[in-house]
Parts: structure tokens; sequence; C-alpha cells
């Protein structure tokens, strides 16, 4: 079935399985290392490229192909490169985009082992970094330097909620000759193209929304041209953080049903939010759906929904957040996100704790934010945890 000029969520359902020949109506898994020729010349044939199939897993499998295929279709993108890892493919695509001495600028309050890459390791190979509130386009363009080759932005960010101009951006990278790499993990490429509005390469954790069950870990990248897909897919290869068939199955298993997951979590998490604001023993929230948040209009104009992520603070600072976090009973007190359970963690001390904390607090990140992922259980009952949990301190 050709799902190019399907709607999306025909084409999270049927996109990239072209049928088996066992009539399987499932991506079967290839849980294969290798595979067979059907002589010497086919071989030769396939290591040099001259014909599509399959040699090891490492360098593809029809499983793994499946998922890349369809992620490829829902970001409107030329190729997927499935990886182990988000990491795998935050690391992939830095190591194929940057050289020694070239440098990037990315956004402040990128997930912490992303910012922790370039400033611990990257560094160590003669990469230079600056990291900017990316949402004020002026402090984007002055961070650009001659070296300058990639501008990494993480819209909406983790977990300051910061929410960048993806096509403006773009205007601005490509008028500095540097490549636009978009972390779309909050987003999801059901509320957010950031291919469609400019970006050259988009990549996820596909272990937060788009598996959506807390059940593997991975990443998946999609280039938008085939000279870049070639680039990212070849470091992929020799890195060797390719995507276990297994893990790709139960992906393109959760990735069936983002839709509905994504529009029931979205909804609980507007209610919440809202509700957030209005408790006196809050300080603040920020969820971009609110229109206190300041990139709200912006947010309306290039996603179609505002995902599931909440970030706030308690009157009591940091202590009061750890309370309350000690005292939740639905939530669970976990990183990660994007799943059908809602969790709350602690940025500063967890997700972002290899991060300064000048550096933290120049992104946003202050010692006392919470963030919170909401996730599909009953909004009542949601709430009423959150509820108990703030009356005991």
């Amino acid at each position: 079935m050709d799902t190019k000029n399907s709607g999306f969520h025909t084409k999270l359902i049927h996109a990239g399985f072209h049928g088996d020949p066992t009539g399987a109506v499932n991506v079967p898994i290839y849980q294969s290392s290798t595979f067979a020729f059907r002589n010497a010349a086919h071989g030769a044939s396939l290591f040099a490229g001259d014909e599509e199939g399959y040699i090891y897993t490492r360098i593809g499998n029809p499983t793994i192909r499946a998922l890349e295929d369809n992620v490829a279709e829902l970001e409107n993108g030329f190729g997927g490169i499935a990886t182990s890892s988000g990491m795998g493919a935050v690391s992939t695509v830095f190591v194929a985009l940057l050289s020694a001495n070239d440098h990037v600028v990315s956004t402040d309050s990128v997930y912490g082992p992303s910012r922790g890459l370039v400033e611990n390791h990257l560094s160590r190979f003669g990469v230079t970094s600056t990291f900017v509130n990316t949402s004020k386009l002026d402090d984007v363009e002055s961070a650009f330097r001659p070296q300058t080759k990639v501008l990494y932005v993480e819209t909406p960010a983790n977990p300051s909620m910061q929410v960048t101009d993806i096509k403006a951006a773009a205007e601005l990278a490509h008028a500095h000759n540097c490549l636009l790499v978009v972390d779309n993990t909050f987003a999801s490429p059901y509320l957010q193209k950031p291919l469609d509005l400019g970006a050259d390469v988009v990549l996820h954790s596909v272990t937060k929304f788009l598996n959506g069950h807390a059940d593997i870990v991975g990443g998946i990248i999609v280039a938008n041209t085939k000279e870049l897909y070639k680039r990212i897919r070849s470091l992929m290869i020799n890195f060797g953080c390719n995507m276990d068939p297994h893990q790709a199955f139960l992906v393109l298993r959760g990735i069936k049903t983002l839709a509905i997951r994504v529009e029931r979590a979205q909804q609980n998490a507007m209610a919440i939010a809202r509700w957030l604001e209005n408790d006196p023993r809050v300080a603040w929230v920020r969820y971009i759906g609110l229109e206190s948040h300041p990139q709200h209009e912006l947010a309306k104009r290039q996603m179609s929904g505002f995902g599931a992520m909440i970030s706030f603070e308690l009157k009591g600072g940091l202590e009061a957040g750890r309370q309350m976090m000690d005292r939740v009973r639905l939530a669970t007190l976990a990183v990660s996100l994007g799943g059908v359970e809602t969790l709350i963690e602690h940025p500063a001390s967890m997700t972002h704790a290899g991060m300064s904390s000048e550096n933290r607090e120049a992104a946003g990140i202050g010692d006392g934010l919470v963030r919170y992922a909401v996730g599909i259980e009953d909004l009542e009952d949601l709430i009423a945890d959150l509820k108990q949990a703030l009356e005991a301190y």
C-alpha cells in the first residue's frame, strides 16, 4: 500500500510495511544477524549498492527498515535511521555533521546528556559550542561564527518549555551556511513537523511518545535529502549503534496509537496546567498551551497541539517540590516521558544534574523546577493525586 498521500492516522498504522510473503498483517521480527545471498554476484551487488536488499543487521534489517520508512513518512523526510537509543541518534548526528574546529549553536536548556556530549566529549576533538535561548533569535544570530556548521534546536525545550520559531531558525541557519537540526521528541510528528518548516534533520528519542509504553529505549533520525541521509547513515553503521529488530517491532506496535495517546495526554495536561496555575501554593507554571506562556502564539502557529509536558515550581522552592514528589501516589517518580503513565522528576538533581548550577540557572532550570510528564490516566485521579501531595506540605 502506497501511503505517501494518505492521512496521518493511516500512515501511523500502514506506512513502512509493504507486505510479507507469509501474509502477516504486522511486520514480522526478523531476528537475524545476517542474510543469505542468492549467489556471489548478488552479494557483490548488495555491497556495491547496485541493488536493494539486506546483508547484516547492523547495516539494515527488514523490521528496522519498516520503522525507518514509517517515521520518515510521518516527518515528510527522505529517509529514517533508527538507533539503539535517543542519545545514539544525537551522537550520530553530531559526529556525522561536525569536524574538528567546527562550532555548534544549541538551545541552552537542551536535554542534559545532549549538552554534555558536546561540552565534555566533542570538545576533546576541537568542536566548540555556544548555548543560547534559541527562542530569542537575536541571541542565536549573535552566537554564529564563521566556523558554525550546525544550529541544534530542541523545541519545546526540555524542561524549560521554551519554544523556538523553527521556520525563522532555518532561515537564519541557512543564511550562515549551517544545517538546522531539530530534536522533536517533546512534540512528536503528530504535533510538529520541523522538516516542513525548513529544518534539515529531525531526530527523536523513540523511547518517549513514539513508542509510548516505557518498555524500550531507542532513537531515530530523519534527513530531508538523500545526501544527508547517506552521510548520517554511514556514520551510524560505523558507530554500530543500530536499533535491534525486536526494539523496532515494539516501536512499530506503539506508534500505531500515537495520535490517540497524545490527544488524551494533552487534554489532561491542559486541565492540570490550568489547575496548577490557579493553586496558591504554585509559584509558576510553564505549559505551552497556557496563554501565560511567552511563546504561546508561536506554538499555535507551528504546532497542531500543545503536548503533555508541564514544568512548575512551588512557592516553597526545592524543599517543597521534593516533599511533593515524595508524596505523589499515582504519578511515578522517574525520569523519561511520553508514556501512557504519568511521571514526575526533578531535573536539577536528575536529568540535568550534569550541567553546572550556573548553566542550569542561565537556561531557566532552577533548583525548584519540577517536570511533570502527563499520561493518559483519568484526569480526576491525577488532580486528586497532586492535591493530596500539595496538601501534605
